[in-house]
C-alpha cells in the first residue's frame, strides 16, 4: 500500500531522482533510515522500476521524432508475438504500443533526419515480416513532455 509520504517521495524521487536520502528526508520530515526503508519497499514491491539520465535530443543529434502506425497482415499469435520480438530490438524504437483502431501498433521512433528515418523504415522497419501497412508522422514542436507520473 502506498501512503501519502510514499507518493510524495515518489514525487520527488521522479522530479531528482539524484536527491541524497538526507536532502528527501529533510523534505519529508522523516529520517534517514525511514527515507531509505522506504525507498528500498518501493524498489523491492516494484513501483520504482528504474533509475535512468534523461538526455537532450537536440544535444545528441536524435530530434527528429517520429509516430509510426503498423498494421499486420494476420492477427493471429506468431504474428504478433513475431512482430513484438523483432520490433523490441530496433534501436530507434523508444516505445511501442499494441493499440486498438484501424492500426495493430504505434511506435515513437528517435533518429538524426529524414534521410535516417528513411533509412530506418527501409532497411529496418518494413523488412519485419508480416507487416501490412505502416503510417507515419512526424513532429513539428514538443508541446509537453514528461516521465513523471502524477500520484
Amino acid at each position: 500500500m502506498i501512503d501519502e509520504k510514499d507518493k510524495e517521495l515518489l514525487r520527488l524521487l521522479q522530479e531528482d531522482s539524484k536527491q541524497t536520502n538526507k536532502s528527501l528526508s529533510n523534505k519529508l520530515g522523516l529520517s534517514v533510515t525511514a527515507v531509505f526503508e522506504r525507498i528500498r519497499k518501493l524498489e523491492n514491491n516494484g513501483v520504482i522500476t528504474d533509475y535512468v539520465a534523461l538526455l537532450d535530443k537536440k544535444r545528441i543529434n536524435k530530434d527528429f521524432v517520429a509516430f509510426c502506425h503498423v498494421k499486420l497482415v494476420q492477427h493471429s499469435q506468431d504474428y504478433v508475438v513475431s512482430f513484438e520480438r523483432q520490433v523490441a530490438k530496433l534501436d530507434e524504437v523508444l516505445e511501442c504500443y499494441h493499440i486498438s483502431g484501424d492500426y495493430d501498433y504505434l511506435l515513437k521512433v528517435m533518429v538524426e533526419d529524414m534521410e535516417a528515418f528513411r533509412e530506418f523504415m527501409v532497411k529496418k522497419l518494413t523488412k519485419i515480416n508480416h507487416i501490412g501497412s505502416t503510417h507515419s508522422m512526424f513532429t513539428i514542436n514538443e508541446v509537453k513532455h514528461t516521465t513523471a507520473i502524477t500520484l
